[in-house]
Parts: C-alpha cells; structure tokens; sequence
C-alpha cells in the first residue's frame, strides 16, 4: 500500500510512519491540514489517514475539500473525540473509517488494509494490486510472491524494492529513483545500499531458476524482465 499520514503530532506521526514502513508499505507524511491536503491532491495512495485536529485546516473540512474536487480516496480519521455524535461527523464529512484514540497500531493497519482491498475492488479502479513477470507474482495486498508457485519469504524492504521493479517491468529503474520511492531519501545515488539490497532480493528471486529476471543495466540502474530463450 501507499499511504499519506496527516498528523501534527510529531511523536506521533514518526511511530506510525515507522510501523508502517516496517510493515511493507510505502508512506508519506504531512505535519499540517494544508499541506496534507496538497499532497493528497496531487499523489495517488491507497488510503490517507487523517487527524482530526490539525492546524492550518482541520481534518473534516480537509476530508470535505477532497470529496468537493472528487477525489476519493479512502479516508481513515484519527481522533480523541470518539463519542458517537464525533464519530458520525467524521463519516459524514467522507470519511470512510473513524478510529479513537487511542488505538492499537494491530488494529489501525488491518482497518487500512480493508480499506485498501476496497478501493481495489471498486468498478474503474485500474491501479494494479498484483504484478507478474514471467512465472514470478507479487501480490500487493496479502504481501505474497511466488515464482513458479513457490512461496518467497521478502523483508518488507526487499517486497517494496521488488514491487517497484515489477510495477516498472520492463523500463531501467535508476539508483536514484529506487532511493527516492523504496527508501523515501534523497541523497548520494553513488551509495552501494541498492546493490547490496537487489543482490539479496536476485538471490531470493533468482537463484535455482533457469532464466534470471534481474538483470543489471551497467551505469544507468536495474530492470525487472524476462528474457526469452533464443531459438536456433
């Protein structure tokens, strides 16, 4: 999943970007309602979980404001005020999911991943929750791969790496880019940190296969593809 997190709170906002991104997922954050309202205009998540109480614009109106331009993305609101009357207010300014506080991390990320499998399921939702190249498949909502239906146990890092490398099959994926969307840095491309972790992930994906699919494209980055047996 990709998420964008609205929230204030510092502390708060580091620990469940952090349990999140341990769990496999891709996410951004925003420490106001106007910037959290930017972002989610202009990038394409899975679910934004908003904070009621933010500064600059508030979460319901921000939840308003989305819904008025049509996007509609999944929203699960955050918030202390969990009385029923608050909880009503929330899903009836387009939120799709009201969650008090305080809450248990095991609870915020199956209510996410329901609302993941949702927008997935929706009619004309094209964005693709599963990937496939050649006889390897990764699944982005059970967090599944297999390669010739075999099971392959990834670390979240290494899922996130393969699911872009899959969603980019085929196009050389550069070091930078794979720093910017796997890891969230900006920083020395020149850093051997993707090597080391797509030498692990090939190992996992490729050793014992006849036909490796990835592959190394010297001095501009990595592809993901399959390369078919030449007949003579």
């Amino acid at each position: 999943m990709r998420l964008l997190i609205i929230e204030d709170d510092r502390e708060a906002a580091a620990y469940l970007v952090k349990a999140f991104r341990e769990a496999g997922h891709a996410v951004d954050h925003a420490g106001d309602g106007l910037d959290g309202y930017a972002l989610a205009r202009e990038g394409d998540y899975d679910v934004l979980i908003v904070d009621r109480m933010l500064p600059k614009l508030d979460g319901l109106s921000l939840v308003r404001s989305l819904r008025e331009q049509g996007i509609a993305t999944p929203v699960l609101i955050l918030s202390a005020l969990g009385q029923v009357d608050d909880r009503v207010k929330g899903l009836r300014a387009g939120g799709d999911d009201y969650l008090p506080k305080p809450y248990a991390f095991s609870e915020l990320l199956a209510r996410t991943e329901v609302l993941a499998r949702r927008r997935a399921a929706a009619p004309g939702q094209t964005e693709a929750t599963a990937y496939r190249v050649g006889d390897l498949e990764l699944d982005r909502l059970s967090h599944r791969v297999t390669r010739a239906g075999r099971e392959i146990v990834l670390q979240p890092r290494e899922f996130r790496l393969l699911e872009y490398l899959m969603r980019h099959a085929g196009q050389v994926v550069t070091r930078t880019m794979l720093l910017e969307h796997v890891w969230d840095y900006h920083f020395d491309p020149q850093t051997n940190v993707i090597d080391v972790h797509v030498s692990r992930l090939r190992s996992k994906i490729d050793r014992g296969f006849e036909h490796p699919l990835i592959h190394t494209v010297r001095g501009a980055g990595y592809v993901i593809r399959l390369d078919e047996p030449h007949v003579t």
